[in-house]
């Protein structure tokens, strides 16, 4: 069962935010290049344990798994900023810190997705895409 939606991300995000509020601990939603990115910033930043890509469908899944049994989410909450009605762009000194630094957003710029930190380090702004602490 295939479900459209208009906005993929705040889909993917939502999907994230509901696992870690009920207590699960991996999601397995469909997969896209920009879903991956996202989860990737997501992994190397320690807020997902892993993730992997299932080919087992005609059009793949991505297997996230956000905490091992056993062990505390570190994902308090996701949301999605930049909306299809409300884009939001920062240039790289205007880049938000997220709970006096104990969060992140990523930020889509020029050189792919990164973390605001980085982008501010690298000189690059952007679209914001997700903040997450």
């Amino acid at each position: 069962m295939s479900i459209a939606t208009t906005d993929q991300i705040a889909d993917f995000i939502t999907r994230i935010r509901n696992a870690v509020n009920v207590g699960k601990n991996e999601i397995l939603v469909p997969v896209s290049k920009l879903k991956v990115a996202i989860v990737e910033v997501l992994a190397k930043n320690g807020y997902v344990a892993s993730y992997d890509v299932v080919d087992g469908t005609p059009r793949g899944m991505l297997h996230v798994v956000i905490n091992e049994p056993g062990t505390v989410a570190k994902v308090n909450e996701i949301e999605k900023v930049s909306k299809p009605g409300r884009r939001v762009y920062s240039s790289a000194s205007d880049l938000p810190v997220v709970k006096s630094g104990r969060g992140m957003v990523i930020v889509s710029t020029s050189k792919g997705l990164m973390t605001g930190r980085e982008a501010k380090k690298a000189g690059l702004g952007g679209e914001i895409l997700v903040r997450v602490w």
